[in-house]
C-alpha cells in the first residue's frame, strides 16, 4: 500500500485546524499551506483529481473577533465561521494560484449529503469543477448550523465527499501519524498499525478522545470516516501533516495507517445509504430474516422483532440482529406506527393489520444495504 497515493485517480484530502492554524497566535501557517499546494500540484501532474476538505474558519477568526482563550457559544462559533471562512477561502485560492491551480469553494452540511436530491446536485457541481481543472475546497457550513457544531464532522464529511464523487483515496492529515493500539499520548507501549484490513469492533474500540487545542477530530471520528470511505470503495489513510510537504512524505514511504477499501462497494445508491450519518429509527430482526438478507432478499415484516424510534415512510433506519449488532440499513416503506403494527406478521396479513393495503416488504432489497 505504500504506492497507493501514487496510483490514485481521485483523492480527497482533509486538513485539520491544528495543522492549518498556529495554536499560539491563531494565525494561518502560510508556508506550510504553500507546501501542501505544491504537493497537490504534483498529484495533479500525475493525473489525479484532488478535492480538499479544510477546517480552520472558526480558528482563524478568533483573534480578529477577540474570542481567544475561552470556549465559544454556538452563536459565537457561527459568527466566527462567517468571518473566518472568507480568510480561509482567500488563503486556499492564493496558495493554489501559486501553482497555477484554481480553487472552487463549496460549503456543505451533513444534510446536503443525507438528502438524495441535494447529494446528487452537490455531486454534479463537484464533478463539473474537477472536469474544468479546479481544486474544490470544501468546509462544513458552520455559520448556519442549527445544533452544536460537532467534533470531527469534517472527517466524516471528507469520507462522504469521497463517496459522493466516487474517489478511490481519502487522506486525513492530522497531528498523529496513524492508528495505534492505544492512545500513544497516554500509553508508551501503544503499537502503530500500518495497515487495517477490516474495521472490526476491536479496531473501532481503539478510538480515543479529541486532542486539546483547535483540533476538533479525535481518532474515534477518523475511524467513523474510515467506515464510510471503505464501504464506498475508497482506501483511506491517516497521516501526520505537521511537517511541510505531508503528501510528499507519504509518497516517500512515511509513517501512516492505510484502511483498505471494501472489495464490493455496491451501487452508487447503496454506497450513499451505507455512508449516511443520520438514521431515524432501529429495526431488530430474527436470525431467519438476517440470513435471508444475506442471500439478497428484502426485509419482510414477519422477521421483525422490534421497532424503535419515530420515522416516516422513506426514512433511513438501522437494521439490527438479535444480538444488537448493526447488519444493514435501508429506507422503510412504512412509518414507525405502521411498522410496529405489522412487525412479526406475514405479508398477506398487512391489510388486516393496517386496514389498508401496502407493500409486502418493510424494506425492499433495492433500498437496503448490508453492513459487513
Amino acid at each position: 500500500m505504500t504506492n497507493r497515493l501514487a496510483e490514485a485517480r481521485c483523492v480527497v484530502i482533509k486538513i485539520g485546524s491544528a495543522l492549518l492554524v498556529d495554536a499560539k497566535n491563531a494565525e494561518l501557517r502560510h508556508h506550510w499551506l504553500n507546501t501542501v499546494c505544491e504537493d497537490i500540484a504534483a498529484l495533479r501532474k500525475q493525473g489525479a483529481d484532488v478535492v480538499v476538505v479544510s477546517s480552520g474558519a472558526i480558528a482563524l477568526a478568533r483573534v480578529r473577533l477577540g474570542l481567544v482563550g475561552r470556549r465559544l457559544r454556538l452563536d459565537e462559533k457561527q459568527a466566527a465561521a462567517t468571518v473566518g471562512q472568507i480568510q480561509l477561502a482567500q488563503a486556499w485560492s492564493a496558495a493554489l494560484a501559486l501553482q497555477n491551480l484554481t480553487a472552487g469553494q463549496l460549503l456543505l452540511t451533513p444534510g446536503d449529503t443525507e438528502d438524495r436530491e441535494r447529494h446528487l446536485n452537490a455531486r454534479a457541481t463537484l464533478r463539473t469543477l474537477l472536469s474544468l481543472g479546479c481544486v474544490p475546497v470544501i468546509n462544513e457550513n458552520d455559520a448556519i448550523a442549527t445544533t452544536e457544531i460537532r467534533f470531527g464532522d469534517n472527517d466524516r464529511l471528507a469520507a462522504r465527499v469521497a463517496q459522493m464523487i466516487g474517489a478511490d483515496t481519502v487522506v486525513l492529515l492530522s497531528d498523529i501519524d496513524g492508528l495505534y493500539t492505544a492512545d500513544p499520548r497516554l500509553d508508551p507501549t501503544a503499537t502503530h498499525l500500518p495497515v487495517v484490513e477490516t474495521l472490526s469492533e476491536s479496531i473501532m474500540a481503539m478510538g480515543g478522545a479529541p486532542p486539546p487545542g483547535y483540533s476538533s477530530g479525535g481518532m474515534h471520528t477518523k475511524l467513523l470516516a474510515a467506515q464510510i470511505a471503505t464501504r464506498a470503495g475508497a482506501h483511506m489513510a491517516i497521516a501526520s501533516g505537521l511537517a511541510p510537504h505531508p503528501l510528499r512524505q507519504m509518497l516517500d514511504a512515511g509513517r501512516y495507517t492505510w484502511f483498505l477499501a471494501a472489495e464490493d462497494a455496491g451501487s452508487a445508491r447503496k454506497r450513499w445509504l451505507a455512508g449516511a450519518l443520520q438514521t431515524k429509527g432501529r429495526v431488530t430482526i430474527d436470525q431467519g430474516a438476517a440470513q435471508a438478507l444475506l442471500k439478497g432478499s428484502s426485509l419482510l415484516p414477519a422477521g421483525v422483532r422490534q421497532v424503535e424510534g419515530t420515522f416516516d415512510q422513506g426514512d433511513l433506519v438501522v437494521i439490527l440482529d438479535e444480538a444488537g449488532h448493526e447488519i444493514g440499513r435501508g429506507l422503510t416503506a412504512y412509518d414507525a406506527q405502521d411498522s410496529r403494527k405489522i412487525a412479526g406478521h406475514r405479508s398477506e396479513d398487512i391489510t388486516s393489520c393496517l386496514g389498508h393495503s401496502g407493500r409486502d416488504e418493510l424494506i425492499h432489497r433495492d433500498d437496503l444495504v448490508l453492513i459487513r
